[in-house]
């Protein structure tokens, strides 16, 4: 993770008092702007660093395939399901598992995430046995959450269960001022990936850098 600006020093300082702890995290921002960065930066610097970080996305799956990926599910469960499979949560066990773009969950889906935060326990899809994780969440969002809570679209209880410590990160135009050590670290994987040795930057181009209003934050 790059960045020196105050917003980013918070942010650091966050991730520092948080990582020894097992307490949910939520990490909201902008597409973009490294919210899975510093998901990893959580678990690498706590106490199940050498455990697994496993991540979902959970805008990419429909609901049904999701709630297998997430929790797992027995063979013949549903048309497809020819194998028993493993779910992520399982997997996560003694390590991180990261939700990113949680706000995208079916209200059914929230009610079996809630039960796993509450009672760090989950049944299969198919199954009739309850499993155990001990996996520590850390979600997140590009959505305004308060808004998802009041139109109904989001689980009130679950939003304070995820959202223990939250950690928001500004979008680039908001901080500018690391944009500099931004080209800095970029240039130097680029340098290596390409097999250069580009060392100065024009003040031309630094500059319209520094105008640019950046809409797909770091990423772009």
């Amino acid at each position: 993770m790059v960045g020196s600006s105050p917003a980013m020093r918070d942010i650091f300082k966050t991730i520092g008092r948080v990582a020894q702890s097992p307490a949910s995290v939520l990490i909201t921002g902008e597409s973009g702007t490294g919210k899975e960065l510093v998901a990893r930066a959580i678990h690498l610097s706590g106490e199940r660093s050498s455990g697994p970080f496993i991540a979902i996305n959970c805008a990419a799956l429909v609901e049904n395939l999701l709630e297998s990926d997430m929790f797992g599910h027995e063979k013949g469960a549903f048309t497809g399901a020819v194998n028993k499979q493993v779910g992520k949560f399982a997997l996560a066990n003694n390590g991180t598992i990261f939700l990113d773009e949680v706000g995208e969950l079916s209200l059914s889906v929230q009610a079996k995430l809630l039960r796993v935060l509450q009672e760090k326990e989950f049944i299969p899809v198919g199954g009739k046995d309850t499993q155990t994780t001990n996996a520590r969440i850390i979600a997140a969002t590009n959505i305004n959450f308060y808004e998802q809570v009041e139109n109904g679209l989001f689980r009130e209880d679950l939003f304070y269960r995820l959202q223990v410590v939250t950690i928001h990160i500004p979008p680039l135009r908001e901080r500018k001022e690391d944009i500099f050590d931004l080209v800095q670290a970029l240039l130097t994987r680029a340098n290596k990936e390409m097999n250069r040795d580009v060392n100065r930057i024009s003040v031309d181009v630094m500059q319209a850098l520094h105008n640019y209003e950046w809409p797909g934050n770091i990423r772009e």
